[in-house]
């Protein structure tokens, strides 16, 4: 296993109330690049990998429609993949079948009542990066997947809707969700962060609850990769915390800064992640 201390050693220090207009996702990506074995970028392919099914859907939607920055694609090979996938000669070799695939659906598919092109293609992707030969990696992808159907689940029946009807995807957790009435859907006692979610659901500020969610998320990483500091997990782990900073950056930091502090001094007394979270 690779072994990346110097590029580790010399990022600066993050954290989930910090301001890094400084130190970017392109940044660390082009730093990246320069050191990362070739079998360690196929798992970070994963993580940009998000990022080229936004843009997919976007050139789908609309053909002129600018890329979003950072994702393994380019405009022409997205042009090739969509062009391909449409005249049903795609090479699943060249590009995940599940985008290629699609492409070569959505014309059938845009028109219909209740089909969204961002959920199916958000499905889409999550199934396929759960498939991640790396454990650490594929968990995180599982433990994003659970905690969004979970909160979704607990939103909806707040609201007095459909459960069923909001949640995507088949997996141990989503058929007790469909299925169980109680009020923690019969999952607290095999997941000890389904009692942090309920308190999470009942914030009432949105800004407040969605950084809650987000400072759940950097809690998991940091205990994931405690014992992992210079690994391609914790190169992994890096990205990730980026993503969620520099999304609070379109947001006043400022003003959050506190309310940040006070957040992850919560979950630090009261809220554990376990160490197996799916079984």
């Amino acid at each position: 296993m690779s072994n990346y201390y110097c590029l580790i050693a010399g990022l600066p220090d993050i954290s989930l109330d910090g301001n890094m207009k400084d130190y970017t996702i392109s940044r660390f990506k082009e730093e990246c690049n320069e050191v990362i074995t070739d079998r360690d970028a196929k798992l970070l392919f994963y993580f940009f990998l998000k990022i080229d099914c936004m843009n997919l859907v976007r050139l789908l939607k609309n053909p002129d429609a600018e890329l979003i920055p950072n994702g393994n694609y380019t405009i022409d090979q997205f042009r090739d993949m969509i062009t391909s996938a449409q005249e049903m000669n795609f090479n699943v070799h060249r590009y995940p079948s599940f985008m290629s695939a699609f492409a070569r659906e959505y014309t059938y598919n845009k028109d219909k009542e209740g089909w969204f092109a961002e959920d199916a293609m958000s499905l889409a992707y999550y199934e396929y990066a759960m498939q991640c030969p790396n454990k650490m990696i594929s968990d995180w992808f599982k433990f994003n997947f659970n905690i969004t159907n979970i909160l979704t689940a607990l939103i909806a029946r707040k609201n007095g809707w459909n459960v069923g009807d909001y949640i995507l995807g088949d997996n141990a957790v989503n058929e007790m969700i469909r299925t169980n009435n109680t009020k923690d859907f019969d999952l607290q006692h095999e997941y000890d962060y389904v009692g942090e979610l309920m308190k999470i659901v009942e914030e009432k500020d949105p800004v407040r609850k969605e950084k809650s969610i987000d400072a759940f998320k950097w809690q998991w990483l940091e205990e994931k990769t405690i014992f992992e500091v210079f690994s391609i997990e914790a190169v992994f782990a890096y990205f990730c915390k980026l993503e969620i900073i520099e999304r609070w950056e379109l947001l006043d930091i400022e003003k959050g800064k506190e309310t940040f502090k006070q957040i992850i001094e919560n979950l630090r007394g009261e809220a554990k992640v376990p160490d197996e979270f799916i079984r």
